[in-house]
């Protein structure tokens, strides 16, 4: 073992005196990471190790200063100090400074966390402040105190709650609490995105109340972080609180809604969002993540409120993502999800007529497995678009190759077909 280190310890003496740098990581990596760093060579080299390293994170490429942090953070604290100095140095090279921040922020070290703390407070750059916010969060709960004093000042308050945000400890809930009500409304939707992260008996109060805040960004934080306590549905009366925000000025807000009422997922919920998708003074947007919303909720309900819809809109991009997310639907619900396309196909509804349509209805029953829809897929060869037969051809493909094959061989020698149908078929056997 002391002969295999030495002997790298002057390769990577040797590499280096040749510029070679790439060698010199290599070597660097297989003496620190591939060792016991309490190795006695290792401790008694370990000043020499530690000047190599400075040297490649100071002339090494991008890529070269992403390999040489791994070695930094295993030499240990003896790596701090001058990591510290190159922090401060504002003469240093902004990547340089930056890769400092980055591995300091690694070693979750109580001695790293007063110079972060400080550029945070001095430092202009705001991408090095926006690295040296996520090391502090890294650091976890040995950081939370230092933030916290960051809390005070209201020209680092919105760093420190990004920093507190990182640390998914209980700790962290009552200094973000403490400026829920900041004046700013960054930092009380950053606040209200953080705490939605803790199933803490303090937190749903307070997301209720900025479910009214004046500011979009934080009803919006509000809704969402609602929308993942599907638990508290019946104890916060949760659908109702949230039904309103469907209506919300902001498109955003009311997009959230619909995403945050798709999550908590009751018959209740499910009716909100299909006045909504129906309703003519809905826009667009907001239909369209209406639309998805329901997909998710992958009930029957939902499903059969998908398939009510189509027959009362008549917007084709609407159509077309109701056929498209139903494709998407997973088990146990894709046999219903089939037999809605499939009553489709069947109908008279003129979206029939309609190539996208018909192409997006085929790509979701080859999506959706269901054996059923082989012999209407089969019928859509008859259509006159290219495009359709070639979206039939890959669903069958995508259904049972073997199966659909065998009956499109047979069907070929039909002879009551009709003239397009056999076309199709045709053309799907040269396909195969």
């Amino acid at each position: 073992m002391v002969s295999n280190i030495n002997q790298l310890l002057v390769q990577a003496r040797t590499a280096y005196d040749a510029a070679d740098w790439s060698s010199v990581i290599q070597y660097l990596q297989q003496l620190i990471l591939g060792t016991d760093s309490k190795h006695p060579e290792i401790v008694k080299n370990q000043e020499y190790l530690l000047t190599l390293t400075l040297s490649m994170l100071e002339m090494g490429d991008f890529q070269q200063r992403w390999e040489i942090t791994k070695v930094l953070t295993h030499l240990g604290k003896i790596a701090i100090p001058p990591l510290i100095d190159i922090l401060k140095d504002e003469d240093a090279e902004e990547e340089l400074r930056w890769y400092a921040a980055r591995t300091l922020g690694e070693f979750q070290h109580p001695e790293a966390i007063a110079p972060l703390v400080e550029l945070l407070k001095t430092d202009e750059d705001e991408e090095l402040k926006a690295i040296a916010t996520t090391a502090l969060g890294q650091m976890g709960t040995v950081a939370i105190a230092a933030l916290s004093e960051l809390l005070a000042d209201e020209d680092t308050r919105l760093l420190a709650v990004r920093s507190l945000s990182c640390i998914p400890q209980p700790e962290t809930i009552a200094p973000l609490l403490s400026v829920v009500q900041d004046s700013q409304a960054a930092i009380r939707a950053a606040v209200i995105e953080a705490l939605s992260s803790f199933h803490d008996e303090r937190v749903p109060p307070v997301l209720l109340d900025a479910l009214d805040d004046k500011a979009a960004t934080v009803r919006r934080a509000a809704v969402l972080g609602l929308g993942f306590r599907p638990d508290l549905r019946q104890a916060l009366d949760l659908v109702t609180r949230l039904q309103p925000k469907l209506y919300d000025f902001n498109l955003e807000v009311g997009c959230a809604a619909a995403i945050a009422l798709s999550r908590i997922g009751d018959d209740d919920a499910t009716k909100y969002l299909f006045d909504l998708l129906i309703s003519p003074d809905t826009s667009i947007m907001l239909q369209l993540e209406t639309i998805r919303a329901l997909s998710w909720m992958g009930t029957p309900s939902s499903l059969e409120y998908l398939q009510t819809a189509f027959n009362q809109i008549t917007s084709e991009t609407l159509l077309q993502e109701i056929v498209t997310v139903l494709g998407r639907v997973q088990k146990p619900q894709t046999t219903p999800a089939a037999e809605i396309l499939l009553q489709i196909l069947q109908s008279q509804h003129p979206a029939t007529e309609i190539a996208s349509i018909n192409c997006a209805i085929a790509l979701s029953l080859g999506q959706l497995g269901e054996m059923q829809a082989i012999e209407p897929l089969i019928s859509l060869l008859a259509n006159s678009n290219a495009s359709v037969r070639l979206h039939a051809i890959a669903a069958l493909k995508n259904l049972d190759r073997e199966a659909a094959h065998q009956q499109l061989q047979q069907l070929a020698n039909n002879a009551t077909l009709t003239l397009d149908l056999h076309q199709g078929i045709a053309i799907a056997l040269a396909e195969w």
